[in-house]
């Protein structure tokens, strides 16, 4: 089957498991999952959308995520969509609402929203993440350009056409603030290009020509936390404005006071605010690095995994990307990567330790390869999260990752990431550090080794007691029950047709062997 027929037949397959086109309300991705916002969860059928090949799991937060894997995802989302737009132009015309369809609605609405951990503090993070996350496609492209141009420079190699790679790779960064000024309004209901006008402020040439706080202004102080700053101001001056000015004026008059006040806080006082916290953020982590390097690098490894399933890890986004802007790499993404290295060490020992458990393994087998590549999904929701004990042995696999590469920033050799996004064998295109590219790459692949090691061996000899072990190492699949009487995390169950056996986490039909297990 081509590619594209591909794409367009994972697209058809999930759109009627997720209620059909008109209950799609919005449709997004990230870098491994289509985001879905639905008007009724209770039209999703879970079971059978963890049964597509394609499907590596889903998970529910503010909108409903089905993970398909980097490349995958960015392939199906525009077959998705153009199936969705097809079905509502072919959909008959709605017919007359009742009362009670609109009271039970509203009830299954309440419902929904009540289930969800919506706390304000999470919220405001995904909104920090919604801004940087559309971001990380061109950090990508651009720091695997900038890698392939310093390569290009040491080696004396192509010289006339490394300065245009020098420009590919640095243009996007001189006008990062752009972006997240455009972005910023946009997340927080106001109109996006006047975010960005107001950001674009930052980074123009003639701030040097401004003296704030007895200091000349220098262009792109404060960077991205304060093009963030800029926008979030501009709506909340541009929400005030459409309340009290009148509408016949609106359309002069609120744009012009929205730059005028927003811009004049911004270069005589945001500018320098953020251009110290930036300068503190660098400061802090070059000194945490040097001085307790490994100490730092254990407790960052091995906290990961749970900050991302808190969803916590967001507010590490913009740190990132400040880090970046200012140095040229972000020392934190190769100790954080050393996370899912545990995850794949902890994966590998469970298929070990479970030889008789055919579904688990298979689900291991088909995961792991995306788990080398930094595509964790499918090893934590199918194979260490249900079980429990290997959820917390992969953290210590992450932790003594961690302190390894944290032990060589402390010793002077630093190792950085040009981008955000990818990890595991995914992250070598985009390394860089201050002791040359050959011995930066060594440094992070034998801290992935000891991060496969440790996790291997914690998980081996400490993940699983006497009792998890008499239920899950059986020729036949455990019943999802089965997972909470271990004291794990309870899973979602697969349930099957067939009422004569039971499913366990990645179980998946054995009279169809071509078939893709179920991950949970």
């Amino acid at each position: 089957m081509a590619t594209e027929d591909k794409n367009r037949a994972t697209a058809a397959a999930i759109l009627p498991l997720v209620g059909g086109a008109a209950n799609v309300s919005s449709i997004a991705h990230c870098m491994t999952r289509l985001r879905l916002g639905l008007h009724d969860r209770s039209l999703v059928d879970d079971e059978a959308l963890k049964a597509l090949p394609a499907v590596m799991g889903v998970v529910e937060d503010d909108t409903y995520q089905i993970v398909l894997g980097p490349g995958t995802v960015a392939r199906v989302t525009p077959e998705f969509e153009q199936l969705v737009e097809e079905a509502r132009e072919t959909a008959p015309a709605p017919t007359a609402v009742s009362a009670d369809d609109l009271a039970a609605q509203g009830a299954a609405i309440k419902a929904q929203q009540k289930a969800k951990n919506a706390t304000p503090f999470k919220l405001f993070l995904r909104k920090i993440a919604n801004i940087f996350v559309p971001l990380i496609p061109a950090l990508i492209g651009c720091g695997i350009i900038a890698g392939l141009n310093g390569l290009l420079v040491n080696l004396g190699w192509l010289p006339a056409v490394t300065p245009a790679l020098a420009a590919m790779a640095s243009g996007f960064m001189a006008l990062i603030a752009v972006f997240v000024g455009y972005n910023t309004a946009k997340e927080f209901g106001g109109t996006p290009i006047l975010g960005g006008a107001v950001a674009a402020i930052i980074v123009f040439p003639g701030v040097a020509n401004i003296d704030a706080f007895g200091q000349t202004l220098s262009p792109g102080r404060g960077g991205v936390l304060g093009a963030l700053g800029a926008a979030v101001l501009a709506v909340y001056v541009e929400k005030w404005c459409r309340r009290w000015v009148p509408e016949a004026l609106d359309v002069l008059v609120t744009p012009t006071l929205t730059v005028l006040i927003s811009g004049l806080v911004t270069i005589f006082g945001l500018m320098y605010v953020a251009g110290e916290i930036s300068s503190a953020i660098g400061t802090f982590a070059d000194w945490l690095l040097s001085n307790g390097g490994a100490g730092a690098g254990f407790v960052l490894g091995g906290l990961f995994l749970p900050l991302v399933m808190l969803g916590l890890h967001q507010a590490l986004i913009p740190i990132h990307t400040t880090l970046i802007e200012q140095q040229g790499y972000t020392v934190l993404l190769p100790i954080l990567a050393m996370a899912g290295a545990g995850q794949v060490g902890a994966a590998m020992a469970v298929y070990f330790r479970l030889p008789r458990n055919e579904s688990i393994r298979r689900t291991i087998k088909s995961a792991l390869p995306a788990g080398l590549l930094g595509v964790g999904e499918p090893l934590i929701y199918g194979v260490s999260l249900p079980l429990g004990r290997p959820f917390i042995t992969a953290c210590v696999g992450g932790a003594f990752g961690g302190g390894f590469v944290g032990l060589f920033n402390q010793l002077g050799d630093t190792v950085g990431s040009t981008a955000i996004g990818p990890s595991g064998w995914a992250l070598f295109p985009l390394l860089d550090g201050n002791h040359g590219l050959g011995s930066t790459i060594a440094i992070y692949g034998a801290g992935l080794l000891v991060g496969y090691v440790a996790g291997f061996l914690a998980t081996y000899f400490f993940g699983f007691s006497k009792d998890l072990l008499t239920e899950f190492n059986v020729s036949q699949d455990p019943a999802p029950s089965t997972v909470a009487a271990t004291g794990g995390p309870h899973p979602t169950p697969d349930a099957d047709a067939d009422t004569n056996r039971s499913n366990g986490p990645g179980s998946t039909d054995p009279g169809s062997p071509e078939k893709a297990p179920v991950r949970v």
